[in-house]
This record gives C-alpha cells, sequence and structure tokens, in this order.
C-alpha cells in the first residue's frame, strides 16, 4: 500500500528545523491511504507492500509507549543482542486482558543503544519474535526529549512544580521542538504497522502527548486512545505551559482520553473549558467533549497490578526464603514499609519526620517500632534528586542517632536494587504500609501490599500460620496520589501535616485487628477484581464504543503544523454555497426567509449590537421581493429590535422568540401568548438574583416573556458549575408552573410554554398557506439551540401540501457543529455573503399580490439567548 506525501507537521513548529539523523530503513508498510478524503478514504492495495501482519488478517491493537516492554543485553562471548519480555512492565501485562482476536503490537525504544549498522537487523528481529517496532530515535535527540521536555518541563509541571521554582529551568524551544521531533519518529513507526481499517491504535504518558497529531494528520480514521499515567494539573498550573495550545489540541485528536482519576479528567476537562472553550456533557455515563464534529470520550479508571505475576512471586520459593529471613531478622518488631522511586515528590523526608513525631509523641514505640524504607534507583540524574537524596539521608541519620540503641535503628533505608521477590517478603510482614507522596500519578504499591499481606500457601508454610488465619492489613496513603480515591478503607492523609500523618501511622499500628481484617477485604475485593487485564479490557471497549462512527460521517483535515484537527460531519451536512441556493430560489415564487440575530447576523462577540448600515441594505433588499416573506427570529425584546430595524419597512419581527410578533413595520405587534399568567417570575425572579449575586460577571435579564440569567462574562468553571445548580433550582421551585427553564449558550432562561423558534416558523407558514400562498422556497440560518426548534419545524412539516412539487428547503447553522439543519455557513460573513447573493438574484421589485406587503414577509432573528 503506497503512502502519499503529507505535510510534515515538524517543519511548521516555530524555529529552525532540527538536522538529526534519519531512522534506518523502514519496514515494509501495511497502510490504506493517509490523505484526508471527504467521501471516505480510498481503498488502495498494491502486492508488492505484504508485511509480516498482512496475509494474516487480523486486528492488531498498537500499543505505543516511551520504553518497549523488554529487557536487552549483549551476549559477551557470541556479541548478539538477546531480548526478553519484561514481564514487570504494565504494557506487557495489559494484554492479558485485550481481545483474544487481536494481534498485540509494541512500539517504543529500546533502553540500551544500538548501532546504526545494526539497527535494521535488529528491528525485523524484534518485530518476528516479539511483535515489537524500535522507534531507534538518536542519542542526542533522545537526550533533548526524555531528560530534556519530558523530565524538565513536563513532568515536574504535572507534578505541580512551577518554572519560578528555585532551581527550575525556564522554557527551552529546543527541547520541545526535539519533543516534536520525537513524537514525529514515533509516528513514522505506528504508521508502518498500521492499517487504518481494523486496528486500533494506544498510546501512552506524557513523553507523547502530540503524537495523536501526527497519526490523525495522516490518517482521518485512525482508531486512536491515549492513557495519561501521570497527574495532570490545574488549569491555573498547566496555563503557565508556552506550548499549552498545542498539547491539548494534539490530545483532542484522539477518540478517547484517559485519566486515572476524575480529579485528573476534571482538570484536563477545565483547561479545554478554558483555553479554547470547550464544554462536556456527560451521556449515559460516558463524558464527552464535542470538538469539530468529533466526540472525545473521557475514560477514568485506574490501571491495576497483575495477579497471576504476583501470586507466583509469592509462590516462590525464593520468596518463602526471603521471608524467613525477615521474620527473624526482625522478630518481635513492628514493622512499617515504605517503597518509593527516589524523586522529589515522593514525600521521603516527610515520613522521616513523621516517624520522627510518632516515636517522640509516644515513647513506648522507640526500639519496637522500624520503618523499612526500599529506594528504587532515580530515573535522572538530576542535582535536584541527589538533593532529595541527601536531605533523606540527613533526616534517617539524625533520627537514627535520637532514638536508635545497640542492635535497633528506627530508621532502615535500602538503597539499591531490591528484586520483586524480596519486597514481596517485606510486604506480607509489615503491619502497616505508608505511600507518602506530596504528589504521584496512580502508585501500585498499596495495592501490592495488599495482594501480598493476603499471602499464599507457600508463605502461610514459612510463617507456620494456619491457611484460615485472618488476614490483615494497614495503609496510610497521601490524599494526592491516584490511587487514593480506590482505597477507601485506607487512612489518607496530607504528607506535609507531619503530626497528622505520625497519628494516622499510630492509628494504622494500634487498630484491632478486627477492622484491620474489614479493611483488608474489602481492599483485596478491588485490587483483586480491578487489576491490569480489567483495566486494559475496559479500555479497548470504551475505545471501539468511541470509534463506532468513524465511517459514517465525512472528514476533513484544516489548520496548519500542530493545530492540525478533523472537522466530521454527517454526509447530509454540507456548506451551503451561493451557486447551490441560487437556482433554486429563482425557480421559487414564494419565498420564506428566516434569519436568527446575534451569531447570524451581528458577530456573538460584537460589542456593538445594532444591525450596520450594510445589515440594513442586504435585508431591505430582499424585502423588496415581492416573492419574499422576511422575518427576523429573536429572543432580544421588541423595543430594541424595532429601533435597530425602523428603516426595514417591510421586515418582519418575532421578538422573545416569538412571544411577540408583527409583520412589518406598520404593522401592531401581536402576543402569541395573551392570556398567560406570569406569577411565576415572583418564584424566579429572587432566585436569579440571588445567584447573580453570588456570581461575579453573572446578571439578570427582565423580558415582558421571559427571564434570563446571563453568565458569559463570569469564571467559566464558576459560571457553567452556577448555571447548573440554578437550572437545578429552578426546575424544582418552578416544577408545578406552566413555564420551561432552558439553558443555552452562558445564559439560563424561564419562559411560557410553547413560545419556541419552532412555533413561530410554524405560524408564518401556515398563515401564508392559508391565504393560497404556500412557500416552494423555505431559508432558515440560526447560530443557537434555540434555531434547532426552527430547523426541526420547517423540515418535519408538509407546507406544500396543495403544491405539486415538495418545496425547496434550507436549513442552515453558523458553524460547523452538530445541528438538525443541512447545511452550514462558516461564520456571519458568509450569511451576509449568502444574503447578498439572493438579493441580487431577488425579481421584479413592485407589488403585483392580493395580500398586504406584511402578509408577504417574513425575516426571523435570534437573540443567542
Amino acid at each position: 500500500m503506497v503512502a502519499r506525501s503529507c505535510l510534515n507537521l515538524l517543519d511548521l513548529v516555530s524555529g529552525d528545523t532540527l538536522n538529526f539523523p534519519r531512522t534506518p530503513r523502514s519496514l515494509p508498510r501495511v497502510m490504506t491511504d493517509p490523505v484526508i478524503m471527504s467521501d471516505g478514504d480510498v481503498k488502495e492495495s498494491n502486492d508488492d507492500d505484504l508485511s509480516f501482519f498482512s496475509s494474516e488478517h487480523h486486528r492488531k491493537i498498537i500499543i505505543v509507549s516511551n520504553s518497549l516492554p523488554l529487557n536487552a543485553k549483549r551476549d559477551k562471548i557470541s556479541g548478539k543482542w538477546c531480548f526478553s519480555y519484561d514481564e514487570d512492565s504494565i504494557f506487557w501485562q495489559l494484554k492479558d486482558g485485550l481481545s483474544p482476536d487481536a494481534d498485540v503490537v509494541y512500539v517504543g525504544s529500546l533502553k540500551v543503544d544500538v548501532d546504526a549498522n545494526e539497527q535494521e537487523k535488529v528491528s525485523l528481529q524484534l518485530l518476528e519474535e516479539f511483535n515489537c517496532v524500535p522507534t531507534f530515535i538518536p542519542s542526542d535527540l533522545y537526550k533533548q526529549f526524555h531528560d530534556g521536555f519530558c523530565k524538565q518541563q513536563l513532568w515536574p509541571l504535572f507534578h505541580y512544580m512551577m518554572p519560578v521554582y528555585p532551581g527550575n529551568r525556564h522554557f527551552d524551544r529546543s527541547q520541545w521542538q526535539a519533543y516534536v521531533s520525537a513524537n514525529k519518529i514515533f509516528a513514522d513507526k505506528v504508521m508502518e504497522v498500521l492499517n487504518p481499517e481494523d486496528d486500533y491504535v494506544w498510546v501512552h504518558d506524557y513523553h507523547l502527548m502530540v503524537l495523536p497529531t501526527f497519526l490523525r494528520k495522516r490518517c482521518s480514521r485512525v482508531r486512536l486512545g491515549f492513557f495519561l499515567h501521570s497527574p495532570f494539573p490545574s488549569s491555573e498550573v498547566y496555563k503557565t505551559l508556552p506550548v499549552r495550545g498545542e498539547i491539548l489540541k494534539a490530545l483532542l485528536n484522539a477518540d478517547l482520553v484517559g485519566f486515572h482519576t476524575f480529579d485528573y479528567a476534571r482538570h484536563f476537562l477545565s483547561c479545554c473549558r478554558r483555553m479554547l472553550g470547550l464544554e462536556h456533557e456527560s451521556k449515559r455515563g460516558y463524558i464527552g467533549l464535542e470538538y469539530f464534529g468529533r466526540t472525545i470520550f473521557i475514560k477514568i479508571l485506574p490501571a491495576g497490578i497483575h495477579m497471576g505475576r504476583l501470586q507466583s512471586t509469592l509462590d516462590h520459593p525464593s520468596s518463602s526464603n526471603k521471608v524467613r529471613e525477615i521474620h527473624q531478622q526482625f522478630k518481635g518488631k513492628k514493622l512499617i514499609v515504605g517503597v518509593d522511586d527516589m524523586d522529589l515528590f515522593k514525600g521521603i523526608s516527610l515520613k522521616f519526620l513523621a516517624i520522627e513525631q510518632l516515636l517522640q509523641q509516644y515513647p513506648e514505640w522507640q526500639g519496637e517500632l522500624i520503618l523499612i524504607q526500599i529506594l528504587n534507583p532515580p530515573s535522572s540524574s538530576d542535582k535536584d534528586v541527589e538533593d532529595a537524596k541527601e536531605d533523606a539521608y540527613i533526616t534517617a541519620k539524625r533520627i537514627n542517632e535520637r532514638f536508635g540503641l545497640e542492635g535497633y535503628e528506627p530508621i532502615i533505608i535500602i538503597d539499591c536494587h531490591v528484586p520483586f521477590y524480596e519486597k514481596a517478603a517485606y510486604y506480607a510482614l509489615a503491619e502497616c504500609c505508608i505511600v507518602n507522596a506530596v504528589r504521584d500519578g496512580l502508585n501500585l504499591v498499596p495495592y501490592r501490599y495488599t495482594v501480598c499481606r493476603q499471602g499464599s500457601s507457600k508463605l502461610d508454610e514459612a510463617l507456620e500460620i494456619a491457611s484460615d488465619f485472618p488476614r490483615v492489613s494497614a495503609l496510610v496513603v497521601s490524599e494526592f496520589i491516584g490511587c487514593s480515591p480506590s482505597l477507601s478503607g485506607a487512612i489518607r492523609v496530607n504528607p506535609w501535616d507531619i503530626d497528622a500523618v505520625a497519628e494516622a501511622l499510630n492509628l494504622a499500628i494500634t487498630m484491632p485487628d478486627g477492622e484491620k481484617q474489614l479493611r483488608h477485604e474489602k481492599h483485596y475485593r478491588y485490587v483483586s477484581s480491578h487489576d491490569v487485564a480489567y483495566w486494559a479490557r475496559s479500555f479497548e471497549q470504551d475505545l471501539v464504543f468511541s470509534c463506532k462512527d468513524h465511517y459514517s460521517n465525512r472528514c476533513w483535515g484544516i489548520g496548519f503544523g500542530l493545530n492540525f484537527r478533523i472537522l466530521s460531519l454527517s454526509p447530509s451536512f454540507r456548506r451551503l454555497s451561493i451557486d447551490h441556493i441560487v437556482p433554486a430560489y429563482e425557480r421559487c415564487s414564494c419565498r420564506a426567509i428566516f434569519l436568527d440575530y446575534d451569531g447570524t447576523v451581528v458577530p456573538e462577540a460584537s460589542i456593538v449590537k445594532a444591525p450596520s448600515p450594510e445589515v440594513i441594505s442586504v435585508l431591505n433588499n430582499l424585502c423588496s421581493d415581492v416573492n419574499n416573506t422576511v422575518f427576523i427570529v429573536s429572543g432580544r425584546g421588541k423595543t430594541s429590535l424595532s429601533e435597530w430595524f425602523d428603516q426595514c419597512e417591510n421586515l418582519g419581527i418575532a421578538a422573545e422568540h416569538g412571544y411577540f410578533i408583527r409583520w412589518g413595520k406598520h404593522t401592531s405587534w401581536q402576543m402569541s401568548h395573551a392570556d398567560t399568567d406570569f406569577a411565576w417570575q415572583k418564584i424566579a425572579e429572587p432566585v436569579m438574583r440571588s445567584y447573580m449575586e453570588a456570581t461575579d460577571g453573572s446578571s439578570v435579564e427582565t423580558k415582558e416573556s421571559a427571564l434570563v440569567w446571563h453568565y458569559r462574562d463570569a469564571d467559566p468553571d464558576f459560571g457553567s458549575w452556577q448555571a447548573m445548580e440554578l437550572l437545578d433550582h429552578l426546575e424544582n421551585v418552578l416544577a408545578n408552573e406552566p413555564v420551561v427553564v432552558k439553558k443555552g449558550q452562558h445564559i439560563i432562561e424561564v419562559k411560557p410554554q410553547g413560545i419556541t423558534k419552532g412555533s413561530v416558523a410554524q405560524e408564518v407558514l401556515s398563515s401564508l398557506t392559508k391565504k393560497g400562498k404556500s412557500p416552494d422556497f423555505v431559508l432558515c440560518i440560526g447560530d443557537d439551540r434555540s434555531d434547532e426548534d426552527m430547523f426541526e419545524s420547517i423540515l418535519a412539516e408538509p407546507y406544500s401540501a396543495n403544491s405539486f412539487s415538495a418545496p425547496q428547503i434550507f436549513a442552515c447553522t453558523v458553524g460547523q457543529k452538530p445541528s438538525k439543519a443541512r447545511y452550514y455557513l462558516d461564520d456571519t460573513v458568509d450569511v451576509m455573503t449568502l444574503l447578498e447573493g439572493l438579493g441580487a438574484a431577488s425579481g421584479p421589485k413592485s407589488r403585483c399580490s392580493t395580500e398586504t406587503p406584511f402578509e408577504k414577509r417574513e425575516v426571523c432573528f435570534e437573540n443567542d439567548v
């Protein structure tokens, strides 16, 4: 399958293009045409492009991560590379939860450097033997990408280390370019093994956050999921990142974006709202973001552990031997275990200070309690990490000198590689496990501790306990780690509050065994049922659901560089062009035209809300045609609309969504619901005003038929929150009143039942039909939710029942977005251009109809209310 040339996004990133050496010759491609097609992706085939996977016709799930789940070493005798799966890698473990009928392929980097002349041979070996595709990022590029942008920019920021912190490095544009370059290399490798018609791609973590844009650019319908394993910071922190917009937009090129906790997802959604103006909705348990016609779903589910791997470790003789050894070594002591990576955010020194406070406050634990602190090797050698490690050692030494006795130290640091079976032995014997991180992603240590405390038959034999012996455990976890919400039986602490952590440790140790057992059983049920296979299976199922409409819509690629995105629209939804509508306009002899006002004729963001002279001129030109009935249907009040359109004698106006209607300047206003009881306003207005006072930037508008609470100028998050509260409040207090409470664009509106723009269209068209002038051309243009009522009305009603042919109906929304309309225009400029074209095509300007001019004209403008 031959790939057509496509735009290199790297070349469009600001700054000089980096000249890094190319990766070795590509593997044979297995992909359909990556170019964006409007009428469905073209399917091509080429017998010469068969690959390792193509002959089997299996669906593939492509796992893309910074590192491949492989161990690699060179044989000292033969000099050949030897590879094996890294069974501790979550990326290898998750395959157990994926569909058995799918091939799992891994794309990522090796943890060792392979000489350039060996890379092609190693690539073929890894593909054939391990289903792995190595990226072989050049070492200088990888250093800037991983050690630079990932570790110096993204990782600190995502853990709430602001750029103004002492020692923190300023934003380096060259590191950002290296990040984009590396992501492009990953994209190249994914495309070598991707068949977009069948395969799914699952991208992992912050190293590859712009990869979705590269993949979406090359294949508009790629089935793409992304999961972030680190925290996602609040919008106040995230917005300090100079490339915040590029990364957000790149993530929105995925179909499904996953997070460990609701807090992380909430922060992401808040960033999308504040920086991109996107609102999310929750439907039947799914959270979705509408983005240029596509729905990006949000997945919230923490990863789990591999139960089989852990159970096999517990049953291994090495674990039993180590358990006996540790049990004998610390016989009679209370053990607390901590296992942490050595980095800035694990709170290790804070943990030691809590132990000091515990021993000071409860002297009975002196000589009896020991903290075993296992330090995993640091992932980087930054000075900040070395300083944190030095501080931890100094703190531990001071505490040991203060409370230590002969043959006893309250804090034991194990600072070397500890095999997993040895960690499992410490977990199994510890009375309590503490995870005290000040900020962390998921952190699986509490899960592993829980399973190890459940034990196994082999460990029971080693400890000489009965198989039915009650299992107990105690967890003290920071409220700032990802697994904290999942462990409802754990004692949650603020790691910065030393006294509270000390109290929590004492509570965990002295807690009655009955309560420890109940908490343990609750945790074990969750951990054993929500393992890594469950997590992977759930993500795959949601990814399939998220991609179900890929081939039902038409797709266009728009935007340049990292601003690229896909516009996805229904096949029946297309741009309304002058060339398409003018012939129909000219053929018809009785036309009805309905126009919204705010956001349709006048830009929504315009400070001056009155129509411009150009708008008045265009409307007068349309109204002067005797075959036209032009109406403006708006949510605005009749007073302002009358003043603004005083120069349009033949223009019909429907104010307040149709509560007031007039057919021309010289006709009187008619009320559509003259007998409406407005007693409900005395209930609703005080409620709205109380929310106005509590929400800075909001206001209350009092109309003759409705009350409207505006929050466009309020804080986006707080305004949306208050709007939902107000909506619920008003629905409750007005439940027995003849009104409807609706949420619009930055408004909450209360109005009498039956007053909609759709009813305006029905009334006008029905009136024309009764007079023997059934419209054979209907045009309706609007941009708001309330305009959808008009679209639905004109598309559903058979207004031309007495005609020999069906009327020409054009329902058109402003903006490319999901709508009941079948056409769209991009903005108000497009609207005015279209109306000018229709005016130029209008027929005689004299009147020859038996009706009054006001009975023949209809224009509809609507406020964005």
